[in-house]
């Protein structure tokens, strides 16, 4: 489906630079930094991460040390240098080296022993605890660091999770308040075939009943993002078909330190984030605020939320620690969420017609961590959370088809009357959520044979209040009640992973078992419905390491989604409408590797084979629309991730760093006997098509410029090919409502120029988002949408 009308030369490329290699040039004399890393006893401690960070430069320089505690930075020039040293059991070390002639500087560095329990509970929030994990995971993982963050000056999750091979993202409002997130070929539509984690917590307010994505908070709150596609993906749950996405927050400095961010620019666009954080005693605080607000993609449109976080570590005794989090989210938000139909959108592509269509979101958090330390081989983590969710979403319309809800009722009579007479529909939730999750990790050799075993159980309930009210005008805040239930569910999982390592080679099986109960409750009409279901998800991968230079792994799991509360109980007699479970078979194998210093690479190749996909069987949703079992589908492909830093070759005061995400989807298909469930299309067979929101090509290249005078540049393409919207994969529309027909391919440019100001501890920036202001077709599920315009925001990041 590659059109290469849409694929411009400047892309291809760019693109071709960055799969290829680069040879490194040759080495010139000019100073270097070596030492070695050792304990309180002048031991080697081994696999401790060692950055290094010119202070007139935004360039930092990252190594593992080896089994003897070895480290090394050559082709530096005469300057003064940070040196933090990190390594998980032991304090952080940060030291100030000032490097003045052309030879080498050789220092020892010696870390301190943390509190054991302290470096638990802080890295248990990770899927990879330490960097050496990387060698052990049996499939294929990736992580956009802090870097890269800064680098790019990434505005929304949306931005930065398109930097990850397989991972397809599809705005909606344009401030990336709502993503929706889809992994390698799966529908993205709100988000829903994911588990979203915040520090290894449960994130979405519903994981069981309705894992819908109507809450996502801002990036800005996070120092780095993991997403986990293979079979480690069974220690988390329930959702284990796509991937595992999981937001990493700061921890707690040492010291007092803390840093304001100010970024402003078109269409009415304002972030403001404070950090400040300190340790008290031995209790380390982290406080953080956002208040971001401005115009989305659409007239008519426009967002304000407060985020309000707060973080504490505190060690107990030296085998103990707690982490408390705290969060506070409240959004306002003008924004409809009907697309446009056909003419519409050839009148006026940015138009919205319904002004008076608005989002209110509440959400407060709060989990509790716990850890003990049996003995160094033995280590118990304890998760305790909850949160609170509502959104009221008052609108005119639902989609397209709607012009608008209640052109029925005769006091509207149409669009004409919309801003008049017209009424609306409130549609009100609320969410509540808590969980209990111990889990053990017991590092013991079983007959001399290397073993990890990670094993725990969950206990979660939820309990959604879902109310639906029709207001008789445009900004009614209260209505008639047409629909009031109240849906529960208790969910009950174990798990169980154990590594066994022979030399190079280790062998990871696991087991989950999944127990859910559903209860739905009709307050209207006085009814109830009862079900369950019960779900084995096994896991089996293997891993060839010959450490950091090659990863060779492979895995199989089972692919296990819950349907939705709704989908399984009816809402009038409330009984069971017999809705199976999503299930799969993922498989994957790959390599990564670590050819030179300065290359990274990992290149994987997956296949999903659904049993049971559920489809929608209406594409806009709402009231009335139903679920239904799917059956087989099939997605296969390859992913490729590369990146490339010179600073450790170049030996300049320049340095040019590479990064790419791509994925070729050659396969995304109905498999078996499939119909269409477009309306009056349910008797065309659709086996062999292709599915839709399933693009073939996507690449995210990048290419960026830092200098030691403070400056660095950073360009980015984003190419996503062409799609189909409904199951038919029609080229032309086949109605007027802009739900249906081709969505064609895009690319868009980002830059952004960072300037440090080391003196001042301050970086400027100036970052432009869709460079050329390309318009093109977002989605057409509630009909079409367009893609965010250009946005140019500058601002600075003030460190104290």
């Amino acid at each position: 489906m590659l059109n290469k009308d849409f694929y411009p030369l400047g892309l291809r490329a760019l693109a071709l630079w960055l799969m290829l290699p680069i040879c490194a040039s040759g080495q010139s004399n000019t100073t270097s930094i070596s030492g070695r890393v050792l304990d309180q006893n002048s031991a080697a401690i081994s696999g401790a991460t060692v950055t290094l960070r010119s202070n007139h430069s935004p360039t930092e320089l990252t190594v593992i040390t080896d089994e003897a505690g070895r480290f090394r930075f050559e082709g530096l020039l005469a300057a003064e240098y940070g040196l933090v040293t990190k390594q998980a059991g032991f304090s952080t070390s940060h030291r100030v080296i000032t490097v003045t002639g052309a030879w080498n500087t050789a220092i020892e560095v010696l870390l301190q022993p943390a509190p054991i329990a302290e470096s638990v509970v802080i890295t248990s929030s990770h899927l990879l605890p330490t960097p050496e994990s990387m060698e052990r995971i049996p499939g294929s993982f990736g992580i956009v660091d802090a870097q890269v963050l800064e680098r790019s000056r990434a505005l929304t999750s949306t931005e930065v999770l398109r930097k990850v091979a397989g991972v397809n993202v599809r705005d909606e409002e344009g401030l990336g308040l709502r993503p929706n997130i889809g992994i390698r070929g799966m529908n993205p539509t709100r988000s829903t075939k994911l588990l979203l984690l915040e520090d290894g917590i449960p994130l979405t307010y519903a994981p069981y009943g309705d894992n819908a994505s109507y809450y996502h908070p801002p990036i800005d709150r996070f120092e780095s993002i993991e997403v986990l596609k293979g079979s480690g993906q069974i220690l988390y749950g329930p959702q284990t078909v796509g991937g595992v996405i999981n937001y990493l927050t700061p921890t707690p400095p040492q010291k007092r330190e803390g840093s304001i961010s100010i970024t402003s620019g078109n269409h009415h666009y304002f972030n403001g984030h404070l950090s400040y954080g300190d340790t008290l005693g031995n209790t380390g605080l982290l406080f953080g605020f956002t208040r971001k607000q401005g115009k989305g993609s659409r007239e008519n449109t426009r967002s304000g939320l407060n985020d309000f976080n707060f973080k504490s570590v505190t060690p107990l005794t030296p085998k103990q620690a707690l982490t408390f989090k705290f969060n506070y989210y409240r959004e306002q938000s003008n924004v409809s969420y009907s697309g446009l139909r056909e003419e519409e959108f050839r009148a006026n592509p940015r138009q919205n017609p319904f002004r008076n269509d608005f989002f209110y979101g509440h959400r407060l958090g709060a989990s509790l961590t716990h850890a003990y330390v049996f003995n160094p081989d033995a280590v118990l983590t304890t998760n305790l959370y909850g949160s609170y969710f509502r959104r009221h979403w008052w609108r005119q319309s639902s989609n397209s088809n709607e012009r608008p809800n209640d052109a029925a009722d005769p006091p509207c009579g149409g669009m004409n009357n919309l801003n008049s007479t017209c009424g609306n529909q409130g549609r009100l939730r609320r969410y509540l959520f808590a969980g209990l999750e111990p889990r053990l990790r017991i590092t013991k050799p079983i007959f001399g044979v290397r073993s990890e075993t990670d094993l725990g159980f969950r206990v979660h309930v939820e309990d959604q209040e879902r109310v639906q009210k029709n207001g008789d005008r445009p900004n009614s805040r209260d209505g008639v009640v047409v629909e009031n239930n109240e849906r529960r569910n208790q969910a009950y999982s174990a798990f169980v992973q154990h590594r066994l390592t022979f030399g190079n080679v280790a062998i990871t099986p696991g087991l989950r078992i999944e127990h859910v109960r559903y209860q739905r409750t009709n307050r209207l009409l006085a009814v109830n419905g009862k079900t369950e279901l019960t779900q084995l998800v096994p896991g089996l991968g293997v891993s060839y390491s010959t450490g950091d230079k090659l990863t060779l792994f492979a895995g199989a799991h089972r692919g296990f989604a819950p349907p939705r509360t709704e989908d399984v109980i009816s809402n009038s007699p409330g009984g069971s409408i017999d809705l199976e479970p999503e299930l799969s078979w993922n498989y994957e194998g790959g390599v990564r590797a670590r050819p030179h210093p300065a290359v990274s690479v990992e290149s994987t190749f997956f296949r999903m084979d659904y049993a049971n996909q559920i489809v929608p069987a209406s594409l806009a949703g709402g009231v009335g629309s139903t679920f239904t079992n799917g059956g087989k589908t099939l997605h296969q492909g390859v992913e490729i991730s590369v990146a490339f830093d010179t600073a450790t070759v170049l030996r300049r005061r320049y340095n040019l760093y590479l990064r790419s995400a791509y994925t070729f989807l050659p396969i995304a298909d109905f498999r078996g006997i499939r119909f269409s469930n477009v309306p009056g299309f349910t008797s065309t067979s659709v086996t062999g098509n292709r599915l839709p929101y399933a693009p073939e090509h996507l690449l995210n290249a990048s290419v960026g410029y830092a200098h030691s005078s403070g400056i660095d540049t950073f360009l980015e393409a984003v190419y996503v090919d062409s799609q189909f919207s409904e199951d038919l994969n029609r080229i032309d529309p086949i109605s007027a409502n802009g739900q249906t027909g081709l969505i064609p391919s895009h690319t868009i440019w980002n830059a952004t120029v960072n300037y440090r100001l080391e003196r001042f501890h301050t970086t400027l920036f100036i970052t432009a988002k869709n460079l050329f202001d390309r318009l093109y077709v977002a989605d057409r599920a509630r009909g079409l949408l367009p893609g965010p315009p250009r946005g140019i925001q500058a601002g600075f990041k003030f460190e104290f």
